[in-house]
């Protein structure tokens, strides 16, 4: 776990006056209250206890989130293909989804998490890094961005899966979008220092400059792409911390002042 502080090294004249990341504190109250009114947490008595709100939140997971085949053909999986996924539980099989709109499937998806875990960890690093790179584009871009990139690091996701074992997995969750605000934050704050909670030394706060942070997390993504076996879709964070980082960049540059070197 990470906490930046934001010296804004790159800005120009210094220091920028600060306002308050209004998107990212939006996006973080939607993913909580989306995660509140679901089955994953429990709270909501619709989705029962025990076997049958595992099956539910199966079963909502497969509603809203984004699966690779629906995607490639744009439409939902006909119930004999959905017949063919393991069900969580054994008297869940899963149900087909007539309704379902797979390209609005990956803006949902992004609001939909596993657990209250799968969404701490999410939104730490949302919280974290989100107001950094909102403070520098604003409010309405950084929204933009924000989907944009989840967008392409699914869609991306969908195309390296649509022929393979995973094309009919079911992907919920903000990491793409995330690692796409991470990639930003390090083209844009190279240089503003991390504070870090080391695990392997009994967490003990340790300050990095926040290249050595995150270029060390998009390389232990890279590392584990290859990883076999469902769990964490590390191919979805690779590219959005991708795109983030490459759009970051060619915005500081198109943008930036000749004369000074300063980005308007």
């Amino acid at each position: 776990m990470a906490i930046p502080v934001l010296d804004h090294l790159d800005a120009p004249g210094g220091r920028t006056p600060e306002r308050p990341p209004v998107v990212t504190y939006a996006l973080i109250g939607l993913s909580v209250l989306t995660l509140l009114i679901g089955p994953s947490f429990g709270l909501n008595p619709r989705y029962g206890t025990g076997p049958e709100r595992v099956c539910a939140e199966q079963r909502y997971e497969q509603r809203w989130g984004a699966i690779p085949a629906e995607l490639m053909a744009n439409r939902p999986l006909p119930a004999a293909r959905l017949a063919e996924l393991p069900p969580s539980t054994a008297d869940c099989p899963p149900l087909p989804t007539p309704r379902k709109i797979p390209v609005l499937s990956v803006l949902s998806s992004l609001f939909v998490h596993a657990g209250w875990l799968h969404l701490l960890g999410n939104m730490l690093f949302l919280f974290v890094f989100g107001p950094g790179v909102e403070q520098r584009f604003g409010r309405v871009r950084f929204l933009l961005g924000y989907l944009t990139v989840g967008y392409l690091a699914t869609y991306g996701w969908a195309v390296a899966e649509a022929h393979g074992v995973e094309s009919a997995r079911t992907l919920v969750g903000a990491s793409g979008a995330i690692a796409g605000v991470l990639g930003s934050y390090l083209r844009l704050y190279p240089r503003a220092r991390v504070t870090t909670l080391v695990p392997l030394l009994l967490f003990l706060p340790l300050r990095f400059p926040a290249w050595l942070v995150l270029g060390l997390w998009f390389l232990l993504q890279w590392l584990s792409v290859r990883q076999d076996g469902p769990g964490v879709a590390y191919p979805v964070h690779v590219i959005g911390f991708a795109v983030g980082y490459l759009a970051t960049w060619v915005t500081v540059t198109l943008t930036r002042n000749p004369r000074t070197g300063a980005t308007e």
